[in-house]
Parts: structure tokens; C-alpha cells; sequence
């Protein structure tokens, strides 16, 4: 299983960057072919980040794809570029860091 997981930073507006996350990006997310699930946490703590200096977080999303084929397949889908259209439109292309992960257990 492939974890693709993406890290925002806290938004200058929380709450509405919030509402058009959830309201927008996540359904869209959500229809990506391949995607075997979606979920979403806000960050309420970190304990030790010292390589992120002074950034603070806010949310980790974390979606997961049966294979790396269909997490490849899937970045391929019209449904993944409107995703990035629409998380560039609500201003979280300036908040993320992404990157994959095998699942190992």
C-alpha cells in the first residue's frame, strides 16, 4: 500500500482556508480513480520539529493507494490535475509539502 500523504502549514486565515479545504479540495480528492481512502487531521501539538524551525502546522492529509501502479496510474487521472488546479485556486499550493510512503505494516 502507498501512503501519499500532504503537510500544510497553518494559513494566514485558518477557518477559511478551512471551509474551502473541506467544502472543495476533499471531494475532489475524494473522487480520484484508485484512491482507496482519504483521511484529514488537524495538527494539535508537536512535540519535536526541529527541522521545520519556525513553521507551525495545521492539517495532514494522508491518502492511500492500493499499489504504487495505482497511485501512478492515479497521478495520471484528470481527476488528480483538478485537484492541484483547486488546492492551487484555494491557496494551499504556498502551504504543502507532499510525499509518498510505502506502508510497511
Amino acid at each position: 500500500m502507498i501512503k501519499y500523504i500532504a503537510l500544510y502549514k497553518k494559513p494566514a486565515d485558518p477557518e477559511g482556508f478551512d471551509e474551502k479545504y473541506f467544502e472543495s479540495h476533499l471531494p475532489i480528492v475524494n473522487s480520484v480513480p484508485g484512491i482507496v481512502r482519504a483521511e484529514v487531521a488537524k495538527v494539535q501539538r508537536v512535540v519535536f520539529a526541529g527541522f521545520l524551525g519556525e513553521t507551525e502546522l495545521h492539517l495532514i492529509a494522508e491518502m492511500y493507494f492500493e499499489s504504487e501502479e495505482s497511485f501512478k496510474a492515479a497521478l495520471q487521472t484528470p481527476e488528480w490535475a483538478t485537484s492541484g488546479a483547486n488546492l492551487a485556486e484555494i491557496g494551499g499550493m504556498e502551504l504543502v509539502a507532499m510525499f509518498s510512503a510505502e506502508v510497511v505494516s
